[in-house]
């Protein structure tokens, strides 16, 4: 070891639960009290992802969810979510109710998220474009 390294000491890096849950795509409230009341360190995590216990299948499965996993199954922004009033976490069941019967403000924002992913396509091409053009020039 070099005089300038410093030896690793014995603490262990925790996270907060509301991290834990955004890295494992699910809606702390509905977690078990024992997750939502502790730090997770690293190690609970990996376990967690390698090997989920039933609570977290379910959840995962069947919700609630949150906004974002909510807003990718709806095919909408997060902010389109917003616009709508929509600020619940929902199930899956409830999604698809919403998928299969779709209320006006989805088809607004599925179509807007559309144009957005578009505009976005458009954008990268101009780019990659410009990017070719000026590597010819080379």
């Amino acid at each position: 070891m070099s005089a300038d390294e410093k030896p690793r000491t014995g603490t262990v890096q925790t996270m907060k639960p509301a991290t834990a849950a955004k890295k494992l795509g699910i809606y702390l409230p509905a977690a078990p009290a024992e997750f939502q009341e502790s730090p997770v360190t690293r190690e609970q995590l990996n376990a967690l992802l390698a090997s989920p216990p039933e609570w977290l299948v379910q959840l995962r499965l069947n919700g609630p969810h949150p906004r974002d996993i909510v807003a990718r199954k709806l095919g909408v922004s997060i902010s389109g979510l917003a616009r709508a009033g929509m600020t619940e976490a929902l199930t899956t069941e409830e999604i698809s109710e919403y998928l299969q019967s779709p209320p006006e403000w989805l088809v607004t924002e599925r179509r807007i998220q559309a144009e957005v992913r578009a505009e976005n396509r458009r954008v990268k091409d101009v780019a990659l474009e410009k990017a070719a053009a000026a590597a010819d020039q080379d």
